[in-house]
């Protein structure tokens, strides 16, 4: 194992354990909000993906948004969060700090994989040009560039997140 994969593994495992304690509460809880608009200001949003259980799992993510109902991300392809999108492309996400506290109302949303070269270079841009170069130094350092995806979740209507909150009651 790689000296860069091995401070991944390090840094999810103090993420996970430095998680503020309301961001598990708050992925219980429904999306409100209609859009992404409460995120245009932030830094940091709480995504939330579901394990084949229904269990909501936060974790605290840089984001760009790409208009008020498009939000992108990137992370390492071996996540569980990656994982989870791709079986259940149900989602919610939620305006939080970078221990995920909370922030404001959730969104519900759909999460997709992107595969198109030109969606995954307009996904880069808006998180280079969001975060800069302090994103550009963390990647650096910790994260494995060739196993890089990004993911783009749209807020899903009232009709689909209606259907999707029924589900799982």
């Amino acid at each position: 194992m790689g000296l860069k994969r091995r401070l991944a593994d390090l840094s999810y495992r103090l993420y996970d354990r430095s998680r503020h304690r309301s961001a598990f509460d708050a992925a219980t809880r429904p999306g409100t909000a209609p859009d992404f608009s409460g995120l245009r200001q932030g830094k940091y949003a709480l995504l939330v993906t579901f394990r084949r259980d229904g269990t909501p799992v936060p974790t605290p993510v840089w984001y760009a948004l790409l208009d008020d109902r498009r939000l992108v991300l990137s992370t390492e392809e071996r996540t569980a969060k990656v994982r989870r999108v791709r079986r259940d492309s149900h989602a919610r996400v939620i305006p939080s700090d970078a221990r995920g506290k909370p922030l404001g109302p959730g969104v519900e949303a759909v999460g997709r994989v992107l595969t198109d070269p030109a969606e995954i270079e307009a996904a880069e841009a808006a998180l280079d040009a969001k975060y800069g170069r302090s994103r550009r130094i963390y990647e650096k350092v910790m994260s494995d560039h060739s196993a890089t995806v990004y993911l783009e979740l749209t807020a899903a209507t009232d009709e689909f997140a209606g259907a999707r909150r029924s589900q799982r009651a």
